[in-house]
């Protein structure tokens, strides 16, 4: 099947929305590399996990404890993470102000180093995700699901997105029009899935000048039951 050009994809969008000023005040922007490099290293840690602990239960669940998580991890701060005991981890992961699940917990501790290597070459884990180009946005994928733990599948992706990394999403409607129109046509999180849908939203990108970000969402509002 012969890729749609991005401008078919957006007509589609569009008369799916209510039209092109509907669908504009659908999208949203990410950040651009000066805004994410002032991002701190404790809130990339604190994302990170809240997508862990997110996975497989209520997204809202972890939104409601999540005060909770940030008293009982000191604020997620990198140097404390990395002092603290195994003993210590284990106990926190039985307090009653979070999510007990222990292994989830112990990805806090393997997160935090990860950020904190990133942190000794770049200057900051901000500015290693920052300064990576996006048209190889699944390269940072596959660092996240190499060097962290439970960092791959969605995980890593939604939390870039989350954190204004702009980056494109496997999410239902995405991976269906990637799936029907061959772009993907194997398992979603394959390194050959994931080269097929960059180079797929590269060209898009060129055509477009828009972000990756903005021709995912425009996407998934072309297909699906979305439609207004």
């Amino acid at each position: 099947m012969t890729r749609e050009k991005f401008n078919q994809i957006y007509t589609r969008a569009a008369e799916r929305k209510g039209g092109d000023i509907a669908l504009e005040q659908r999208l949203s922007t990410p950040l651009s590399c000066t805004e994410l490099q002032q991002i701190t290293d404790d809130r990339w840690l604190a994302c990170l996990t809240q997508k862990i602990f997110q996975c497989g239960i209520r997204w809202q669940v972890v939104r409601n404890k999540w005060d909770g998580f940030e008293k009982v991890f000191f604020g997620f701060d990198i140097e404390k993470m990395g002092l603290m005991p195994e003993e210590m981890w284990e106990r926190k992961a039985q307090d009653p102000e979070i999510i007990r699940d222990l292994k989830k917990v112990m990805t806090i501790p393997d997160n935090a180093n990860m950020i904190h290597r990133a942190a000794i070459e770049y200057g900051s884990f901000a500015n290693m995700v920052a300064e990576w180009p996006e048209q190889d946005i699944v390269g940072l994928w596959l660092y996240l699901k190499k060097q962290g733990k439970r960092l791959g599948g969605k995980t890593g992706a939604y939390s870039l997105r989350a954190m204004g990394k702009d980056s494109f999403l496997f999410t239902k409607d995405v991976e269906s029009y990637l799936r029907h129109t061959g772009i993907v046509d194997g398992g979603r999180d394959t390194l050959k899935s994931w080269r097929n849908a960059q180079n797929a939203f590269n060209d898009w990108q060129q055509e477009s000048g828009r972000s990756l970000t903005e021709i995912s969402q425009i996407i998934a509002y072309s297909v699906g039951d979305n439609r207004v």
